[in-house]
């Protein structure tokens, strides 16, 4: 995984980055240091219509469907003077309590797709329990599928477009990954035994793809 803050690669397990010391609490100092209660699909920015909203859902219910242990959420925002999305995604993933995610499905489950229609990026953090099936070059292929979209305000549209390349990584990277475990885990700092959603709350969340147009 990387570092939010200065993008070096870290261990997985380590509780701050060897590099420039960025931990949860520089995270907290920042963003607050309280839990918040969202649900997967959060347009603070008021850029999705009524009629689109739902339709929005569908989609984060149909990757449920094919994937019953993970879970992904949607938060827009008009960010002001937001100096990294990249750790305004890890902090959001870490403190966030998704009140229409079931238990069965922890934070360590889950991806965050994170946009700032101000400065026309998006960010894509997931947990721990995905590192060994997701890595940068992934989400940022995920996020250049809506790339497009995003530029021109087509969100839903965009949105779509990249969950639904998620969909088709996840699944590539469980192929790679059941192909040989124990090789795939270990280059990501994990033990077979570790592996899976079963991780509880995540502390550090994993790699972040990022585009910005």
């Amino acid at each position: 995984m990387k570092c939010p803050r200065c993008v070096q690669k870290i261990h997985p397990g380590a509780s701050s980055c060897p590099h420039c010391g960025f931990a949860m609490e520089h995270a907290d100092e920042v963003f607050g240091t309280k839990d918040i209660k969202l649900k997967k699909f959060s347009d603070v920015a008021g850029v999705f219509r009524m009629k689109d909203r739902e339709p929005m859902r569908k989609v984060l219910e149909d990757f449920e469907t094919k994937f019953p242990q993970l879970f992904v959420s949607i938060y827009l925002s008009a960010f002001e003077d937001l100096n990294s999305l990249r750790q305004y995604g890890f902090w959001m993933l870490n403190r966030t309590n998704y009140v229409d995610v079931d238990s069965q499905r922890p934070n360590a489950t889950g991806i965050l797709i994170l946009v700032d229609v101000n400065a026309k990026s998006a960010s894509i953090t997931y947990g721990y329990a995905l590192m060994p099936y997701l890595n940068e070059s992934s989400t940022f292929e995920a996020l250049s599928a809506g790339h497009p979209m995003f530029l021109q305000g087509d969100y839903r549209g965009a949105l779509k477009a990249v969950i639904q390349k998620l969909e088709s990584l996840l699944i590539k990277g469980w192929r790679r990954v059941s192909r040989d475990p124990e090789t795939v885990l270990a280059a990501g700092g994990q033990k077979l035994k570790d592996a899976g959603p079963d991780q509880g709350e995540i502390r550090v969340a994993g790699t972040i793809g990022e585009v910005e147009g």
